[in-house]
Parts: structure tokens; C-alpha cells; sequence
């Protein structure tokens, strides 16, 4: 399943968790929009994850859930970050 997750979290710490939830199943493409490509299992793991960290009263947390052929049809300006180079960096010591 391809599932885009949107998420508008005024709670910096809360907001934090969240994302770093996020990196743990999907590919961040946008601050606060994470691409996920997702088996049925993963999807439920990842919802019950959040559902601990979101306040319902303050925060807005969206899934969209895509068939094939409607991520066919996605088209991207700018930065496309799954194609994007990565510029090297190193570490000297």
C-alpha cells in the first residue's frame, strides 16, 4: 500500500516524536508530508504508534491511502527528494 501522511502539530516536542515515528516507515518529502510504502501489518503498526503521540484536540494528522494506478498519475515540480543527488560530506578528525 502506498499511504501519504500529512501531519500539522503546533507541540514542538510532540511534533518531533511524530516525525521521527514516521522515519521509521516511510521517506520524509516534505516537512511535515512522509511517503510510505507499506504492507496491510505495517500500516496498523504505524497508526497505533501515532494514535499515542497525537492529541486529538490540538493536532491534525491525515493518511492518504493511494492505488497504483493513482501514484502513476503523481507529478512533481522542484526537488523530487527521491531522485535528488546526495552531496558527500565527510568528517575530519
Amino acid at each position: 500500500m502506498f499511504i501519504v501522511v500529512s501531519y500539522d502539530i503546533p507541540d514542538d516536542k510532540r511534533r518531533t516524536k511524530v516525525m521521527k515515528t514516521l522515519k521509521d516507515f516511510g521517506r520524509h518529502v516534505q516537512y511535515s508530508v512522509f511517503e510510505c510504502e507499506l504492507k496491510p501489518e505495517d500500516y496498523r503498526r504505524l497508526r497505533i504508534r501515532l494514535k499515542k503521540l497525537v492529541n486529538l484536540k490540538e493536532d491534525d494528522v491525515r493518511f492518504y491511502v493511494l492505488s497504483r494506478e493513482d501514484l502513476k498519475k503523481r507529478r512533481v515540480w522542484g526537488v523530487d527528494r527521491d531522485v535528488a543527488p546526495v552531496k558527500p560530506w565527510y568528517i575530519v578528525g
